[in-house]
């Protein structure tokens, strides 16, 4: 249908909840597509907002000027940026081109906070502490990990689609609400993940010295001298040096899980270290 040259005043109660689903499918299958180092997700989010875009402005040259708008550069956590994505609709419905100003604020001003807050809970703490779990209790030979990783994926892919819906109810009100708590949510997170992986380092890495010392009649043995220092102290120490290793420049996961495995080849076959 062709557009019309008409001016858009008012747009609320314009899009329906039918558009918020369809939406939300195109965000959540297309918000990384055509990803590039220049504008990075913006074409995945111009594709998203496409259809509510033709909804709102009917006139052509609002729809472009809009299309170019939406077109610059964006790039956060593709698990929670359907908040945003929600909220720009919400403001755009509301406002329509009058709100241009206030969406190129709204994008640049959200994306590096819920990149934070989505990479650390969705990028790193879920796949964690879920993942290791899921792990060890499959080591252990019980089918329920990975019945559990599937759980939480699915309990994921279940709040993704929940996010974009939020966002258009809430409005701007969610982020001046939940301003002082995504801190909070996030530090609370990270120390509970930090808590599992603590706890399962002994039960995943067994890693023992089993060098013996004699004098005379008198024999040694160096892992129970270890443990009596601490428990598991070794694969502590290996975690903390592999984890302070990855801070270091040139230092990468494949580079170190490479180095992680000459060095056990190594000592192993000069019996320092044992399983």
């Amino acid at each position: 249908m062709k557009m019309t040259m008409e001016s858009t005043k008012t747009n609320k109660e314009l899009i329906t909840k039918k558009d918020i689903f369809r939406t939300n499918w195109r965000w959540l299958w297309s918000s990384q597509i055509c990803w590039n180092y220049e504008r990075m997700m913006s074409t995945g989010y111009l594709y998203t907002m496409l259809p509510i875009l033709k909804k709102i402005y009917p006139n052509e040259a609002d729809f472009i000027d809009m299309m170019s708008i939406h077109n610059q550069f964006f790039n956060t956590n593709a698990y929670v940026g359907g908040f945003i994505v929600g909220m720009d609709i919400s403001i755009e419905e509301k406002d329509g081109i009058k709100a241009k100003d206030a969406v190129v604020g709204l994008k640049s001003g959200l994306m590096g906070p819920f990149a934070g807050v989505g990479d650390t809970i969705f990028g790193v703490i879920l796949p964690t502490i879920f993942g290791s779990i899921g792990s060890y209790m499959g080591l252990k030979g019980n089918p329920l990990g990975a019945m559990l990783w599937l759980a939480v994926n699915f309990m994921v892919l279940v709040l993704r689609f929940s996010f974009m819906p939020l966002g258009y109810s809430q409005g701007t009100k969610l982020i001046t609400s939940a301003e002082n708590k995504l801190s909070k949510i996030t530090d609370a997170a990270i120390l509970l993940g930090v808590t599992v992986v603590g706890g399962l380092i002994p039960n995943v890495i067994t890693v023992k010295m089993p060098l013996v010392f004699k004098m005379g009649k008198v024999t040694l043995k160096a892992q129970s001298v270890l443990n009596q220092i601490m428990p598991s102290l070794i694969p502590i120490i290996l975690v903390v040096l592999g984890y302070w290793l990855l801070g270091k420049k040139k230092m990468n996961s494949t580079r170190l899980i490479i180095l992680t495995m000459v060095v056990g080849i190594i000592l192993g076959g000069f019996g320092i270290l044992s399983k």
